[in-house]
């Protein structure tokens, strides 16, 4: 049962707001940094004088990143055991990370009926999609209760919302992230932290089109088809831009943002996937 305030230490209630701040010398870790959204995120916190350790398997496509100044990259897979560990070392050489956005995901491509869906896939969609969000929430929230400031972004889904066909796992890993990002919100609302999910609906990433590729090939269409049915489903005749995501994430990082805690925000061009 949520504790009201009365059942709050004294020096927790009534707390005024952290005061406003500028980003530059701040630590941040960016996970899925080597496309998409992730990639973008971190070029937009470093072009504010963010220091970024960008986390992504890709490490030839992730080392493109090193020419941006203020990225490090540090190739390595979250579905590995001690993999978090292991980003928390590095980040520790950068100083104390107080901001996170984890965009890394395992895409709901590889799914199957639940009749036909293996534990291991199972196991690994939650090991980076979710596991691996707590455990690196977990590694900033402490630095934020140390700071007194901080910011948490978890990228979700439109179908951490809703479910659909053949997809147990990535539906059920994105409706975990936005229960989690529920509960940090309110562990480090006093000490000046936030944290908030995005939820974009079809984006045109690299994962996305491997799904487009899959149900391409599923229904004996070509590629351009698919996205030529998603961008019709959508109210606006298209679908969201990575562009659009940034902008989102780059805003629940920045200080302006410090009133929006524990929210799921849906970037979806009013549709419902």
């Amino acid at each position: 049962m949520p504790r009201l305030a009365s059942d709050l230490p004294v020096w927790r209630v009534g707390m005024t707001s952290a005061p406003v701040r500028n980003l530059a010398g701040s630590v941040a870790i960016v996970t899925g940094a080597s496309r998409g959204m992730g990639r973008a995120a971190a070029i937009a916190l470093a072009e504010q004088g963010v220091k970024v350790l960008a986390t992504a398997r890709d490490g030839d496509l992730l080392e493109t990143l090193s020419q941006t100044r203020g990225i490090t990259p540090f190739a390595l897979s979250l579905s590995r055991p001690g993999a978090c560990a292991e980003i928390s070392e590095a980040a520790h050489a950068l100083g104390p990370a107080t901001i996170l956005v984890h965009a890394a995901g395992r895409g709901g491509y590889l799914d199957k009926p639940i009749f036909d869906q293996g534990l291991d896939d199972w196991r690994e969609t939650m090991a980076v999609n979710l596991d691996s969000g707590f455990e690196l929430s977990q590694l900033v929230a402490r630095n934020i209760r140390e700071a007194g400031w901080g910011r948490i972004v978890l990228l979700a889904s439109t179908a951490g919302e809703v479910g659909a066909p053949s997809m147990a796992p990535y539906c059920a890993s994105k409706h975990g992230v936005i229960g989690l990002m529920r509960s940090v919100a309110q562990d480090i609302a006093p000490f000046g932290g936030t944290c908030n999910a995005v939820l974009p609906s079809w984006v045109r990433t690299d994962m996305a089109e491997r799904d487009a590729e899959f149900e391409a090939e599923r229904r004996g269409m070509n590629v351009e088809e698919v996205w030529a049915e998603r961008n019709a489903a959508n109210p606006a005749g298209r679908i969201v831009s990575v562009q659009e995501i940034t902008d989102v994430i780059s805003f629940l990082v920045a200080p302006a943002s410090s009133g929006i805690n524990g929210q799921a925000i849906t970037v979806s061009l009013g549709s419902y996937w």
